[in-house]
């Protein structure tokens, strides 16, 4: 990994956040990307102190031009691209029939489609290094959890898009990677979208209990560095549901319904 170009979207919170100081540990040259300019900056000048090469680019990656703009700084500062790690994403937390509809088209919005920009702009530069694309999904991509419709769909999308690259480009080494945590302590409950569209801001979930994002990111660079094709993560959650859903579907749609009526305020009885 060491001198590797890696760009990461979602890079100011959470797993996106770990994900930078892991690479930063092999002396990776790493392109941070976000909204959140602020904490970009910050980070950026406490890497440089420690001698790693970043740069931060403020991003929106629901917007094709921030996208475009994102890679095209890399390039011009680094000369490459070796890997694209599409992390940044929202979650929702509503039942479908309550829900504002364009709820579901603000998380189609990040989470697919900022992968599909971010994807698009690169690939041309990942096929010249055979490099890694990468895309974070969750075990949401491939279980429907109830009260999680739009990030549910959006993750299968990433799932389907990314599997697809990964057969188109074959023959001219191309390494995709489908990561798929199971429930990692972040933010991104705290900013989950409700019904109306806002943001929830208190998690429903014992974070504590939960996989750590340092953990979380470790297991993703292992599984760059090993150019996999697919990780599940966590054992009951993960690899026992996806078992599940391909051998015994109606049982884990009562587990699924089980488990996520346990949440506090949950719709579900």
């Amino acid at each position: 990994m060491r001198n590797k170009v890696v760009i990461i979207t979602g890079a100011s919170s959470g797993i996106g956040k770990a994900l930078v100081y892991e690479f930063a540990k092999f002396g990776s040259k790493i392109v941070m990307a976000a909204r959140n300019l602020a904490e970009l900056q910050q980070m950026e000048k406490e890497l440089n102190d420690k001698g790693i090469e970043v740069l931060a680019v403020q991003t929106d990656v629901t917007r094709e031009d921030d996208c475009k703009h994102l890679i095209e700084q890399t390039v011009q500062k680094f000369g490459k691209i070796d890997i694209l790690i599409n992390n940044a994403g929202i979650s929702m937390r509503a039942l479908f029939d309550e829900l504002d509809v364009d709820v579901i088209r603000r998380v189609m919005d990040v989470n697919f489609w900022g992968t599909v920009y971010c994807s698009r702009y690169a690939i041309p530069y990942l096929l010249h290094s055979k490099g890694s694309l990468v895309g974070i999904i969750s075990v949401a991509g491939f279980v429907g959890l109830p009260g999680r419709t739009g990030y549910a769909a959006s993750k299968f999308a990433v799932r389907g898009f990314l599997n697809t690259l990964r057969v188109e480009n074959l023959k001219k080494g191309l390494h995709v990677l489908v990561a798929a945590p199971g429930f990692t302590a972040s933010n991104i409950r705290k900013t989950a979208l409700v019904a109306d569209g806002n943001q929830q801001g208190e998690s429903p979930r014992e974070e504590s209990k939960m996989m750590s994002a340092e953990e979380c990111a470790a297991i993703i660079v292992k599984g760059i560095r090993k150019r996999k094709r697919e990780i599940i993560m966590t054992l009951v959650e993960g690899k026992i549901s996806v078992f599940l859903s391909k051998w015994w579907p109606s049982l884990l749609d009562k587990l699924a319904y089980n488990h996520m009526a346990k949440e506090p305020d949950s719709p579900f009885k």
